[in-house]
């Protein structure tokens, strides 16, 4: 049995759909970490009678923010960290600290189009294939290791809002197993 910590900064239907498929499994959850104070995803967490906690980056250094995260963690005994939607670029200190154990969803196929706003500029691309990439953290922006990606061919008369829940389907389907993989992985044969 592994144990996963969520990052989230606002909504959490990442989070949600993480949660209820690891919850299922021998794997569990013992904590949401959040940045955000009146984020939904604090009331997704209670719902899903999973620990939640504030962490502010407000008036701080990173460094500071990451230490009260770090603490959380280790209270937590915490094998793998998920980001689902955490708005946060981690230190290269946390990233070193917790190297090859974090991992990110990133809604279009990296290298092409890392940081804020990837579907709008696939969608504005000439790009037939969009998709989703699942990848290791290091101290980038979007540019780890890749796990998995997936993708499908747009239809050019698309609307972008179809384009966004065709992606948003990949990531509800492939980043929860992709996680659950790496928790197994991390269990080793302590299962």
């Amino acid at each position: 049995m592994a144990r996963l910590a969520v990052f989230t900064s606002g909504n959490g239907s990442n989070f949600q759909v993480i949660a209820e498929k690891i919850l299922k499994t021998k794997h569990t959850i013992p904590c949401m970490i959040c940045d955000r104070k009146k984020a939904y995803s604090f009331e997704r967490a209670k719902n899903l009678g999973i620990n939640s906690y504030y962490v502010s980056y407000f008036e701080k250094t990173k460094e500071s923010a990451e230490e009260e995260i770090i603490k959380i963690i280790e209270k937590e005994k915490v094998d793998i960290i998920a980001l689902a939607g955490f708005m946060r670029l981690l230190s290269p200190m946390f990233v070193e600290k917790y190297k090859n154990r974090i991992v990110n969803i990133h809604p279009s196929l990296l290298p092409k189009y890392p940081g804020t706003h990837a579907i709008e500029k696939s969608y504005a691309s000439d790009d037939r294939e969009l998709g989703i990439t699942v990848h290791y953290v290091d101290s980038g922006m979007d540019t780890g290791p890749v796990i998995r990606q997936e993708s499908f061919i747009r239809n050019i008369c698309e609307p972008i809002e179809e384009i966004e829940k065709k992606i948003h389907n990949l990531e509800y389907a492939t980043y929860p197993e992709v996680i659950e993989n790496l928790l197994d992985s991390c269990a080793g044969g302590n299962n």
